[in-house]
């Protein structure tokens, strides 16, 4: 893992076209600014566990339905 720093106003660069700006700072928040082609998906990772484990309860089923569907 990198860790950097930076300022409120400072960027950093991923790659050749995608850049993250410090917006703003204030009480343990920080604001971002993320600059990046639209064929980039950009998640908050919080919402990418949620949906992921949200799927993985989706694959789990009960197999008696399936016997119930035939009759």
């Amino acid at each position: 893992m990198l860790v950097i720093t930076r300022k409120k106003g400072e960027s950093l660069l991923i790659g050749e076209d995608i850049e993250i700006t410090i917006v703003k700072v204030e009480e343990g928040a920080v604001k971002l600014s993320i600059s990046a082609p639209k064929s980039i998906t950009i998640l908050r990772k919080e919402l990418y566990e949620e949906v992921k484990n949200e799927n993985k309860k989706a694959l789990k089923f009960d197999k008696n339905i399936l016997k119930n569907i035939k009759k």
